[in-house]
């Protein structure tokens, strides 16, 4: 295929759109492969109704009880799932009475909120909102809860892929963060409930199923390690966006984390685009190769309305989405961005379960083709 052009299209993508018209993205493998721009008349999220599966939904995660909400042996609730993915919600009151290895795939923890720690085989990580833990398939762990600091909110998302850093490609390996911010547990003597007990559970999952190992020990008695898999730890502070001043760069320039065919990608404050003819928010798009996934921890959602921390939302695959229209508009008066938001997209569609659907706002289709 070569490119071609028709009809009132600007030449350069994102930039210059002719007044009363609205771009939108039709593209492959993400924001990488062949795609083409089209300028509509109408926002194509103007629906009157939407009738199957293929619409856009939303929740609030911080309205979903969860066992480990209620008791401290309590498992997450498994919110979507994928052939790529498992996303799951934790919401723990207590330290954990027991340790969990998920034998199934890597684990990434996102903390909306709560303060605490990881304990793990390689040692201690503290953990507060913002931080992800990459916790790797087969590693032992257990959550301190810190109570004075309240309940803790975790984002879990189960990779059956190996969970790597993107490439950089001309960036560099420093671009967005240099692994050197990267925490590293450290081993410490063991905590005070160490000896509280006789027995020590350590559950390990696999595809669902539940395996109860009990030790007569304390089971966490390494006193040494080396080697390059290991917990790990970054905090979105310490994610640097890359812009550009005179073009709206597509969100997969974000992309943290890597999972075969799972991205995950961390939206950070950063400057708004600074060419009176470029677009300063996110472009219409029918993303035909991922369900995307967008988590909202933080901050001003400045490019749709009726967004609040701790919601979540799902747009499948061949669906529009992208800007309200007066979000373009109110996007002219600022400078930066304030939000902090995790994206995880699943080349697999992303099946919603019946704990999703307590906790969803069912009119939330409806609301892009409104103001």
């Amino acid at each position: 295929m070569y490119l071609v052009r028709q009809g009132a299209a600007p030449g350069q993508a994102h930039v210059g759109i002719p007044e009363g018209l609205y771009e939108e993205e039709h593209g492959r493998q993400g924001f990488s492969g062949p795609s083409s721009h089209l300028y509509h008349r109408r926002p194509p999220t103007e629906w009157s109704r939407i009738e199957g599966p293929l619409r856009p939904r939303a929740c609030t995660c911080t309205e979903l009880p969860t066992p480990d909400q209620r008791t401290p042996d309590g498992r997450p609730v498994t919110i979507l799932q994928s052939a790529d993915a498992r996303v799951r919600i934790s919401r723990r009151r207590s330290t954990m009475t027991h340790f969990v290895r998920n034998a199934g795939g890597d684990e990434i923890v996102f903390v909306h909120q709560g303060q605490g720690r990881f304990e793990t085989d390689y040692g201690l990580l503290p953990y507060e909102p913002g931080d992800y833990l990459v916790i790797p398939k087969g590693t032992t762990y257990r959550v301190h809860v810190e109570s004075a600091q309240g309940e803790g909110l975790f984002l879990i998302v189960e990779t059956r892929a190996p969970v790597t850093l993107p490439e950089r490609g001309p960036l560099g390996r420093h671009a967005l963060f240099d692994p050197g911010v990267i925490m590293v547990p450290e081993l410490g003597p063991p905590p005070e409930d160490s000896k509280s007990r006789r027995e020590w559970e350590v559950c390990i999952t696999r595809d669902g199923e539940e395996t109860r190992v009990i030790y007569p020990y304390y089971p966490m008695d390494v006193v040494g390690w080396k080697g390059d898999l290991w917990a790990a730890k970054l905090n979105v502070r310490d994610f640097r966006p890359v812009i550009s001043p005179r073009y709206h760069l597509p969100p997969s320039v974000h992309a943290t984390f890597q999972a075969g065919g799972l991205m995950i990608s961390t939206f950070a404050p950063r400057p708004l685009e600074t060419d009176p003819q470029a677009l300063r928010v996110p472009f219409y798009h029918r993303n035909m190769d991922y369900d995307e996934v967008l988590f909202y921890h933080r901050g001003e959602f400045f490019s749709r309305a009726g967004i609040r921390a701790g919601m979540l939302t799902l747009h499948p695959q061949g669906i529009h989405h992208g800007p309200h229209p007066q979000a373009v508009a109110a996007s002219k008066t600022k400078d930066q961005t304030s939000e902090v938001a995790v994206m995880i997209e699943s080349r697999q569609p992303f099946a919603v379960t019946s704990e999703f659907e307590t906790i969803e706002l069912k009119d939330y289709a409806m609301s892009w083709s409104r103001p």
